[in-house]
């Protein structure tokens, strides 16, 4: 087991967590026996896409598998930066980027805060993987300012979804001075935090100064990122029971990933322990076309396969949106499988959960 000589009161130490970080080809292969793909794609990803993983995170990883889950999210390959990788996709391929840095209005109700390029784990999937290059900084108290001041400016705005990077990796004093902005705006009603540390380090979690600090600004919604079963743990399951205990909702949105979860055993397993430890699968997305990543991409058939097939096997409140965020910032388009197999008048002829075909008519009364 990797890291079990570590003191249970440093294990559970965030801070700990993110000063232990392995960030270099040398430190990894201490821990992992690494493929040459692996090897050179750590080495040719330096300065573009880096490396950093949490010892928590890399503990969760089969160290034999070279297919194992929480390598092919952790661990940069070559196929990232060759030359066909490069040529496909776009680095801001949602048009998040506008006039103010940082701050992305698409809906006419919401905007979106990225308050920080710094990530626990850089996700080799990561849809803003045009960010790492920038290094590992926060948006100073100034650019913020900026952004609530726009905020303030349009009042048609009334949710705030906060970002990154990893939002909640800022200190509590700059995650209060936020949320104090943003709750003295008096149109914006809802606040949004989207963070991957239930996952990647859900030690950050255990800290009552932040907990007390989310509950204050309430209502908070926490929206995170399990990809994979391996991921929901006791410490995950810990870090969402405190969330909760301080009246702070918990959704998941999925990203589907060749090789790591288009498989419909392995999402039906996921959404089931996201139930367990009382999370709600929110969404389920197609990966985006971004550069340097679209080598995780499956095609739409395979979405709604996984779709199809969760129907009748889990509950209703455990089964996501399927959706596809349209390229040039078009917002996202919800897909289902399509139930309905023919039609005449008020007649209709459904496919059951089970495939059998029912007919069913309307009233023409109602």
């Amino acid at each position: 087991m990797l890291f079990h000589k570590v003191p249970r009161h440093l294990w559970r130490d965030y801070s700990w967590q993110i000063r232990n970080r392995i960030k270099s080809l040398e430190e990894l292969q201490r821990y992992v026996r690494l493929t040459e793909e692996e090897v050179e794609g750590i080495r040719l990803t330096q300065g573009l896409y880096p490396l950093a993983i949490t010892p928590y995170y890399l503990s969760l990883m089969d160290p034999d598998d070279t297919e194992d889950p929480i390598r092919l999210q952790a661990i940069p390959r070559r196929i990232e930066v060759d030359e066909e990788a490069q040529s496909a996709g776009e680095p801001d391929a949602l048009r998040e980027e506008g006039d103010i840095p940082g701050l992305t209005h698409r809906y006419p109700d919401r905007v979106l805060m990225s308050v920080t390029t710094f990530c626990a784990v850089y996700c080799r999937h990561c849809m803003r993987k045009r960010i790492f290059a920038e290094g590992e900084r926060a948006r100073t108290k100034e650019e913020i300012d900026r952004m609530l001041s726009y905020i303030r400016e349009h009042e048609e705005v009334r949710d705030v979804l906060i970002s990154g990077g990893e939002p909640l990796s800022l200190s509590n004093e700059k995650i209060e001075y936020i949320l104090k902005g943003l709750r003295e705006i008096k149109h914006v009603e809802i606040v949004r935090f989207g963070t991957r540390l239930p996952v990647l380090a859900p030690q950050r979690f255990f800290d009552e100064e932040l907990l007390s600090i989310l509950e204050k600004y309430s209502p908070i919604w926490i929206n995170t990122h399990f990809n994979h079963p391996k991921e929901v743990t006791e410490l995950a399951e810990e870090a969402v029971d405190r969330l909760l205990r301080h009246g702070i909702p918990v959704n998941n949105q999925t990203v589907l990933l060749k090789g790591v979860n288009d498989n419909p055993e392995i999402m039906l397993s996921l959404f089931r322990k996201l139930l367990r430890i009382k999370v709600k699968p929110q969404y389920l997305f197609h990966c985006d076309p971004i550069r340097g990543a679209v080598h995780f991409r499956t095609t739409v058939d395979k979405g709604l396969e996984i779709m199809r097939f969760l129907r009748g096997k889990i509950s209703g409140m455990g089964i996501p949106t399927y959706a596809v965020d349209l390229p040039g910032g078009k917002g996202k388009v919800p897909l289902q499988p399509n139930y309905v197999v023919g039609r005449e008048g008020n007649s209709f002829l459904f496919e059951s959960f089970t495939g059998e075909l029912v007919e069913y008519t309307i009233d023409e009364l109602i």
